[in-house]
């Protein structure tokens, strides 16, 4: 078949687990030990299918079937516009109906070519507030370290550290300190290559900012994300106050409700990484956004947490921006989803070349999800 429908949508939550419970950031609770991301398998009548993150509706989802695959895909320009919604679902199925990784696909769009085996730089963003019920700044030092260590045997080699502590949960000055410590000892355990990463939440204000990054010079910070609410006349000062201090540190910014004219202030060289979300841009946006970052010279890291397979679907697009800098991983296992294709081994993520995503769907765990909480379509 040149050009077969869709006969065939099935939706349904699954739940999984990170290694160890997450705690909190500068604005939110606990983030808890919890994935669930639901996943939409689309079946064609030659009997291929795909699956991938979806939060798209019954409702969304009817129209959708009975439409031939070329209609809403296209191996120039990916997924249409009018069937966004279904992005990484399409995405999968086009790699499984034409026997490719969907990291080739999404390379030819914007006319690159991938190396094999093909991999992905990394970091670990697991390094949340663990340590609010600790005394001291000591025992929290310790803590975070030993985590971050954890990073390491499983292969990291970037790390990034939710800082803010004093914005919400603790004291300002006693968090602020807290921060500091933290971010030192975490250095001092993955010792001086490897890239740590600063992300506030917004937690911070600009002299707040200054503060953390004079205090932790000698650790190298490679960014600081989500200082403060952006604000291109804050960004200019701490982007002067940078260059002053002789430090290196790269401002990143995006992964929120962003300001619409972030990337403007990020082409007039005040943010130097975006960082839209990968589920929330999506993956065909994100192939464009990137093409335009790339010719203003800006870097790609494309936020995700939360949705496990985020962790797998944003190595995809390592290939196809130039300037594509780390896939957020947070590492976690969810039953019915087989990603035993993937590892990480010195901060690069070995993805398989396999087509679609190269992740499986276990049967038994999808229908049951289908049955509990979910819908078929047919």
């Amino acid at each position: 078949m040149e050009n077969p429908r869709i006969t065939r949508i099935e939706a349904g939550r699954l739940e999984g687990k990170r290694p160890r419970n997450a705690g909190s950031n500068a604005r939110l609770g606990e983030h808890g030990i919890a994935v669930r991301p639901r996943i939409v398998r689309l079946t064609l009548e030659d009997g291929t299918t795909g699956f991938g993150a979806c939060g798209a509706s019954r409702m969304q989802a009817e129209p959708l079937l009975g439409k031939p695959i070329h209609d809403l895909f296209s191996p120039q320009a990916g997924v249409s516009e009018p069937a966004l919604p279904f992005d990484y679902p399409l995405w999968d199925l086009a790699g499984k109906l034409y026997g490719q990784p969907v990291y080739e696909l999404a390379a030819r769009v914007n006319g690159r070519t991938v190396e094999k085996p093909y991999r992905a730089p990394c970091y670990d963003t697991s390094l949340y507030f663990d340590d609010l019920h600790l005394g001291t700044e000591a025992e929290a030092a310790r803590l975070l370290a030993q985590e971050a260590r954890e990073g390491y045997e499983r292969g990291h080699r970037a790390f990034k550290i939710k800082v803010g502590r004093g914005a919400r949960h603790l004291p300002l000055e006693e968090g602020t300190r807290r921060d500091i410590a933290i971010v030192r000892a975490v250095r001092e355990a993955v010792g001086p290559d490897a890239p740590i990463l600063l992300d506030a939440n917004n937690g911070y204000n600009l002299n707040l900012t200054k503060r953390v990054l004079d205090e932790t010079a000698e650790c190298g910070i490679f960014w600081m994300e989500e200082a403060f609410h952006e604000d291109p006349v804050l960004y200019r000062d701490l982007k002067e106050w940078i260059s002053s201090r002789g430090l290196s540190v790269l401002i990143a910014d995006g992964e929120g409700q962003a300001s619409p004219t972030l990337v403007d202030w990020a082409r007039d060289g005040l943010v130097d990484v975006i960082q839209y979300d990968i589920f929330g841009h999506g993956f065909t946006r994100w192939l464009r956004t990137g093409r335009q970052l790339d010719e203003w010279v800006i870097r790609s890291a494309p936020h995700h947490y939360g949705g496990h397979i985020g962790n797998y679907a944003a190595c995809h697009l390592a290939g196809a921006i130039e300037r594509f800098t780390y896939v957020e991983w947070d590492e976690a296992e969810t039953p019915g989803i087989d990603a035993s294709g993937y590892s990480i081994d010195e901060g690069w993520v070995c993805v398989p070349d396999a087509p679609g995503f190269g992740l499986e769907l276990e049967e038994e765990a999808f229908q049951r999800a289908v049955a509990e909480n979910g819908f078929t379509l047919a």
